[in-house]
């Protein structure tokens, strides 16, 4: 297997001449290493050196330390750059002028997961917005989109479920990396920033992570594996619900219960059809944090078998239609707040759309549920060929 070079490895082999005397900002966060796990803002200052003049960091902190929503981090200081490091996510989300007013470039250099709800994506189109707004330069340092190229699956967001969770009308797994996605803001989102894109090398659009061979590191807490991150765009859908997504385990969103669910109901609410590609394996849990912390959980783990039949937004749903049908007196949706939004129910935020939330909750056919957003899907499609980077 040949190692896919990351947009990184790419901007060290061959330094932008542009950037000589630049003062240079980076947005990163543990898992922006290259191919040794040397950190992106150490390789940068050794290519640069004296001119990265500030840090910012993404969701869950520069050390991707803060476990969950709304857990905020502090601005800080490098101890190896001795460079202020400002979050983007604590006093406030959205870079400000005096943030940049000591840099002349943004890099971005951060690890997405494929799916709508990772609020990295949004953090990058707030930083395009402020670059725009200040005359700063954006530049874009490309890695793999974990769940592929290919696979384009679930409704796209509402305007009425805008939030920190979803910005704009893209669907829940959107088949975009990084860099193609800032495109796709700049061009047909209309923020139209000055902004660059370092391609990978050797990236192929039906590669999942495991066919790159790029070493994984976490983005994120409860991001631990690529494992995670495949079955994450249908599995994030219980942080709207009072089913444990599994954090406060070692197996986050590979593993979902509540001490109420009878897993033999739910199997016998399902068919081969609703859940291709995946075996579910009963098993019991106990968190250590979070929902139904101390308490033990049945619920299942999900087995991927077959990467490309899988469809984790639908089968999500139909998993959470079980749990409706056989625990409705039980189960609950998680209330406000989430991600900064004090009156919509979480649960719209995630899914993107309360019309559909309404319909999963009257059990209606998900083939037909399904195929109400087929159109708009189409269009999304077609709308993102238009930036796709790779073959």
């Amino acid at each position: 297997m040949e190692t896919v070079r990351i947009g990184l490895e790419q901007f060290l082999a061959d330094p932008p001449a542009w950037l000589a005397g630049k003062r240079i900002g980076l947005l990163c966060n543990p898992a922006s290493v290259d191919n040794r796990f040397c950190h992106a803002r150490v390789r940068i200052d050794r290519v640069f050196p004296g001119q990265l003049k500030a840090l910012f960091s993404p969701q869950h902190g520069f050390y991707a330390e803060k476990q969950d929503n709304m857990i905020e981090s502090s601005h800080d200081m490098d101890p190896y750059l001795h460079i202020p490091i400002y979050s983007l996510y604590g006093a406030t989300r959205i870079p400000s002028s005096d943030m940049l007013d000591t840099i002349d470039v943004l890099i971005v250099d951060l690890q997405d997961v494929g799916t709508r709800v990772y609020t990295f994506i949004y953090t990058l189109s707030y930083c395009m917005e402020a670059a725009r707004a200040n005359g700063k330069k954006v530049l874009i340092l490309d890695r793999p989109n974990p769940v592929n190229g290919v696979s384009v699956e679930g409704n796209c967001l509402t305007a009425g479920s805008q939030s920190f969770v979803g910005r704009f009308p893209i669907p829940m797994r959107h088949g975009l990396t990084i860099g193609e996605m800032a495109l796709l803001f700049n061009g047909d989102y209309e923020i139209g920033c000055d902004l660059e894109v370092i391609p990978m090398k050797g990236w192929r659009r039906r590669m999942f992570f495991s066919d790159t061979g790029v070493a994984w590191v976490a983005p994120s807490p409860n991001m631990p594996t690529p494992a995670t991150a495949m079955v994450y765009p249908g599995q994030v859908i219980w942080e709207g619900t009072c089913i444990s997504e599994g954090r406060g385990t070692t197996q986050p969103f590979e593993i979902f219960g509540a001490p109420f669910l009878d897993p033999h109901q739910i199997i016998s609410f399902l068919n081969d059809d609703d859940i291709p590609g995946v075996v579910l394996r009963e098993i019991a849990f106990e968190p250590t944090s979070g929902k139904w912390q101390g308490k033990m959980c049945r619920g299942f783990q999900i087995h991927v078998v077959d990467p490309m039949r899988y469809r984790p937004y639908r089968t999500s749903l139909k998993l959470l239609q079980a749990i409706l049908f056989h625990h409705k007196d039980a189960f609950l949706w998680k209330q406000p707040p989430y991600e900064y939004e004090f009156e919509k129910l979480p649960i719209d935020m995630i899914i993107g759309d309360s019309r559909i939330r309404l319909r999963i909750e009257n059990l209606e056919f998900l083939d037909d549920i399904e195929a109400s957003w087929q159109p708009e899907l189409e269009v999304f499609k077609r709308l993102s060929r238009k930036y796709h980077l790779y073959s």
